[in-house]
């Protein structure tokens, strides 16, 4: 009987741990680091504050998907004004396309410090290799063997019972919330919340799950309305694990570069060396190799999400078809959204722009448009329309407006605090 629950535990885990294991990004490495580097713990709350909120946000992007049997952008074009479909979209791809320059930009500048070379043309290289991967070979094989070089995470989690953490000051940033009240401090809230409530996130999860259903010939819940109660249910606690497991990683990293970085005064990381040093209580000489290990691993499993994410979103705009079970021939705007999204990307090394200090601002920048994002993904999760009977309830919808309102007011005190 508990094999068996195991058994069924562990299959019903996939799109939410997928998520949740593809937003510890190379951006999201680089913001916890620095903002572990410039704030010690006092950043830390934030982490523990955002997961009722990107649980939630998570979830509703799933049931979109799950419920209607179509993406986020497909929804918008079927039940509202085009101006706001396009609008998302643009959004979408703008803040994926720096997300992907700061991800590829990552993995470029810490190969070039392992072998020498240009820097560009590392960038670009991963960026045609990711291209050529996801067009021709299947997404969960090359997923399965990715998330084994994401283990190089738990790194961070040995530093931390490595090296001396004042456990009572880290707990207390975790459990109470400090603020300052400086521009510094707005971004680094703007980029926590930016990097772990992403909006390529909520598109791709949604489509994942339409994934599923096509793979299980499964149809959607509005149609079968009587599997709703458990599939829903297999949905919450899937994102939960995902989003709890990227939360749990993310205070260690923090907790990491606050413990070897912040207390030897290293406020502000420039370089793939400086954040590296983070790790050199467990690897030593070899902490850099492991650093480049979790960037290049993480990075390989992060750019199909956001080029996938978008691709997914753009077709659904035209409603031409969207699914990485396509052929290239059959789904040409899908693949080719990916290749030109990737490379747009890959591109934006050649404007000489720092790639650690852009990991930070591509998560400052998803910070500022995620808050428009939402509130659209809250409008089709309540619109019986859209969902049938099967909308999100007032606990849900509480839950999720409120995730709208907290990224609308750290994006307003942001600008606010540059002037």
């Amino acid at each position: 009987m508990t094999k068996k629950r195991h058994k069924s535990f562990l299959a019903g885990l996939g799109p939410g741990l997928i998520t949740g294991a593809a937003d510890d990004d190379p951006s999201g490495i680089g913001t916890y680091s620095q903002v572990g580097a410039e704030f010690g713990y006092g950043l830390c709350w934030t982490l523990l504050f955002s997961l009722p909120f990107m649980t939630v946000i998570q979830d509703v992007s799933a049931q979109i998907g799950s419920v209607t049997g179509r993406g986020i952008a497909a929804n918008l074009r079927r039940h509202y004004p085009r101006p706001l479909l396009w609008g998302a979209v643009v959004l979408l791809l703008l803040a994926n396309i720096i997300n992907l320059g700061a991800d590829l930009s990552a993995m470029g500048a810490v190969m070039q410090m392992l072998l020498g070379g240009d820097l560009v043309a590392y960038t670009l290289g991963f960026g045609l290799f990711c291209v050529v991967l996801e067009i021709f070979l299947h997404y969960r094989q090359y997923a399965a063997v990715l998330k084994f070089t994401t283990l190089s995470l738990f790194a961070y989690v040995a530093v931390v019972f490595t090296v001396h953490v004042p456990w009572g000051e880290a707990l207390k940033g975790v459990l109470i919330p400090h603020v300052e009240w400086t521009t510094a401090f707005a971004t680094g809230f703007v980029a926590i919340l930016g990097t772990t409530i992403s909006p390529y996130l909520f598109f791709w999860q949604a489509a994942q799950e339409i994934e599923e259903e096509k793979r299980t010939h499964s149809k959607p819940l509005y149609v079968t309305p009587r599997r709703a109660g458990p599939e829903l249910a297999r949905i919450r606690q899937d994102t939960l694990i995902g989003m709890c497991f990227s939360n749990v990683v993310a205070i260690f990293i923090v907790f990491a570069a606050a413990a070897t970085l912040n207390v030897h005064g290293i406020t502000t990381i420039e370089t793939a060396n400086e954040a590296a040093q983070a790790l050199e209580p467990v690897a030593g000489r070899f902490a850099f190799l492991l650093f480049a290990l979790g960037i290049i691993g993480t990075g390989l499993l992060a750019v199909p999400v956001l080029a996938g994410s978008a691709a997914y979103a753009v077709s659904e705009m035209l409603g031409r078809p969207a699914s990485l079970d396509s052929k290239p021939l059959k789904a040409r705007l899908f693949y080719g959204t990916i290749a030109a999204t990737t490379l747009a990307g890959a591109l934006l090394e050649s404007v000489g722009m720092n790639p650690v200090r852009a990991l930070y601002w591509s998560a400052v920048i998803n910070g500022v448009l995620a808050a428009p994002l939402m509130a659209l993904m809250m409008l089709i999760v309540r619109n019986p329309r859209a969902m049938g009977h099967l909308t999100l309830g007032r606990r849900g919808a509480f839950l999720g407006w409120g995730a709208v309102a907290v990224m609308a007011v750290a994006t307003i005190l942001f600008f606010v605090s540059l002037f």
